[in-house]
């Protein structure tokens, strides 16, 4: 299934992209789509018999704002430097462990949403990258356990990074990470039966036009599964929490100067097999 909320800011209401393109309000059916739908089977269970019975009533997709499939985040988790094209273009060694960071949940908006420059940036940057929506509480998954189980599905993110902010002013990533804005996230969620194989995905980012990412899943350095496991030895994985999963080769920051960091009045469209497309255009904060 394709998962999505419409509406402003807020005010969305849960709804369901049907095969034939039409989209379908599930108001009456759940309240919204966050982790206490995700962790309910039944729930899940019934949206699709509704979707297969046609009972669900057809939603006027025009000028309808779409915000971010997934209300109510608990936390969003990142890996950096989780493909080897990109660690090679940064200059930066293949990691032993995958590289775990934290992005707050307010920084997450719908996948057209305007995305904000920080007010003093010089070097704001894309990365297109795969988000894994968690379905169940995931502790300390196990090694002979299918990590994959724990997956509600899949969305397309877009890791907004300043990297003056993130590398350059001390202290760990986060500060060029949880600007305002900095985390676009949608249109849909696709559940994990729609999405047989993460690691055949492929991803693109164009800004202003011109394509500048171009990869696949196949090249993560640690795969979805492996991140799911590895990151729930460390924390708790709650239903409706979000893991970003990398980004490929292409971003600003490993092209040759002057490097073409983000300007108000940029546009950036960005999109994975299967999850959909995103587009924003840029503002200053």
């Amino acid at each position: 299934m394709k998962l999505l909320r419409v509406g402003t800011a807020g005010n969305e209401r849960p709804a369901l992209l049907a095969a034939d393109g039409t989209l379908r309000d599930l108001s009456g059916l759940v309240a919204d789509i966050d982790g206490d739908l995700l962790a309910d089977e039944f729930a899940l269970d019934r949206i699709r018999a509704a979707a297969d019975t046609g009972v669900l009533p057809a939603l006027d997709a025009a000028g309808q704002r779409v915000g971010p499939p997934v209300a109510r985040i608990g936390k969003v988790v990142c890996i950096g430097l989780n493909y080897h094209d990109h660690a090679a273009e940064t200059g930066a060694a293949i990691p032993a462990e995958p590289v775990v960071f934290f992005k707050a949940a307010d920084t997450v908006v719908g996948p057209n949403d305007t995305v904000l420059v920080p007010r003093r940036s010089v070097k704001t940057d894309w990365e297109v990258e795969l988000a894994i929506v968690i379905g169940r509480t995931a502790r300390y998954v196990a090694d002979d356990e299918d990590p994959l189980a724990y997956v509600a599905g899949y969305a397309v993110s877009h890791d907004v990074s300043e990297r003056e902010f993130q590398i350059e002013r001390g202290g760990t990533w986060d500060k060029g990470k949880n600007c305002e804005t900095f985390n676009p996230l949608g249109p849909w969620l696709v559940t994990r039966d729609e999405v047989p194989d993460p690691q055949a995905l492929s991803l693109r980012l164009w800004v202003n036009g011109e394509l500048k990412q171009n990869g696949s899943t196949a090249a993560q350095i640690f795969p979805v599964a492996e991140v799911v496991r590895y990151v729930s030895q460390f924390m708790t994985l709650y239903p409706g929490d979000i893991i970003n999963t990398g980004t490929p080769a292409g971003v600003a920051m490993g092209q040759p100067e002057p490097k073409p960091y983000l300007r108000a009045g940029d546009v950036v469209e960005l999109e994975i097999e299967g999850l959909g497309r995103q587009r924003q255009e840029l503002k200053d904060a």
